[in-house]
């Protein structure tokens, strides 16, 4: 079955930076688009970045200049480089994956916390 594996979650100072990974099993990575979405508490969840299976990549404005989403299929793994973090980014971020048909799976997400 579809597995999600997020890590590198943690504590940041505003300006700094933290590098997120995705490890997936159970599908054909390089057939499946891959997103990255957050959830700050009272908040709707967010896609923050959608990395296509054709390596093609949207981000929300609020990330733009920021945050690089990539994906090395060799390895089955999405990332997240988050750099200039800011307080407003604090949430639990998810790792989603898109299959084909449209079916969409969640993995269990990490924390971030953007705090001086």
């Amino acid at each position: 079955q579809v597995q999600l594996v997020e890590s590198g979650g943690g504590l940041a100072q505003p300006g700094g930076s933290l590098r997120l990974s995705c490890a997936a099993s159970g599908f054909t990575f390089s057939s499946y688009a891959m997103s990255w979405a957050r959830q700050a508490p009272g908040k709707q969840r967010e896609l923050v970045a959608t990395i296509s299976s054709a390596g093609n990549i949207n981000y929300v404005e609020s990330v733009k200049g920021r945050f690089t989403a990539s994906r090395e299929n060799a390895k089955n793994t999405m990332y997240l480089q988050m750099n200039s973090l800011k307080p407003e980014d604090t949430a639990v971020y998810y790792c989603s994956s898109i299959s084909p048909s449209g079916s969409r799976y969640w993995g269990q997400g990490t924390q971030v916390t953007v705090s001086s």
